[in-house]
C-alpha cells in the first residue's frame, strides 16, 4: 500500500532537467590547473621519500598517502576538464577551436598516465596540456592570458587570465 502511495506521488511530480552542471558562465580551468600541479607535487614528494630509502612503516604510510592524493588530484583534473569541455564548449567555440576534442582526449590520457605511474614527466605533460586547455578556454572568452611561475611547489609555469 505504501509503495502505491509513493508511486502515485512520484508520478504527479513533474520532471525537470538542467542543461549544465553549474550556473551558466561560471567556468574556470583554474581548479584543473591546481589539481595538475598537485599531481606533480605528489610525484616530487614520492621521489624524495623514495630517495631516502624509507622502508619503515611510517615511510610506507606516507608514501601511500602521497599516492592516494596523486590519484585524487588527477581525477579532479579530469572531472574539471570534462565538465568545461562537455558543458561550456558548444558549436561556436568548437568551430573556432576544433583542436579542443583531441586536446581534451590527450589531457584525459595524460591524467590516466600520471595516475598509473610515478614518472614526473607524466605530471609535467599533464600540466602542459591543462595550460593549453586554459589558454583556449580564455581565448573563447576573448580574454588575454599570461604565463607565470606558480608561487608554490612545484614552481611550474601556468596560464593565468590577464584581468
Amino acid at each position: 500500500m505504501l509503495s502505491k502511495l509513493i508511486n502515485s506521488i512520484e508520478s504527479s511530480i513533474p520532471a525537470v532537467a538542467a542543461h549544465c552542471d553549474i550556473p551558466c558562465k561560471i567556468y574556470d580551468p583554474y581548479s584543473a590547473q591546481i589539481a595538475a600541479l598537485s599531481v606533480v607535487r605528489m610525484l616530487d614528494l614520492m621521489n624524495e621519500l623514495n630517495a631516502k630509502n624509507g622502508n619503515d612503516l611510517t615511510s610506507q604510510n606516507t608514501m601511500t598517502r602521497y599516492i592516494a592524493e596523486k590519484e585524487k588530484q588527477a581525477t579532479i583534473c579530469k572531472e574539471e576538464i570534462r565538465i568545461i569541455w562537455g558543458d561550456y564548449f558548444k558549436k561556436p567555440q568548437i568551430d573556432s577551436f576544433p583542436v579542443i576534442h583531441e586536446l581534451t582526449h590527450n589531457l584525459m590520457m595524460a591524467a590516466s598516465a600520471a595516475k598509473q605511474g610515478a614518472e614526473r614527466d607524466n605530471g609535467i605533460k599533464l600540466v602542459s596540456l591543462v595550460n593549453d586547455f586554459a589558454e583556449i578556454f580564455w581565448q573563447t572568452k576573448k580574454i588575454d592570458t599570461k604565463k607565470a611561475i606558480c608561487p608554490y611547489p612545484p614552481s611550474l609555469e601556468i596560464v593565468y587570465p590577464s584581468l
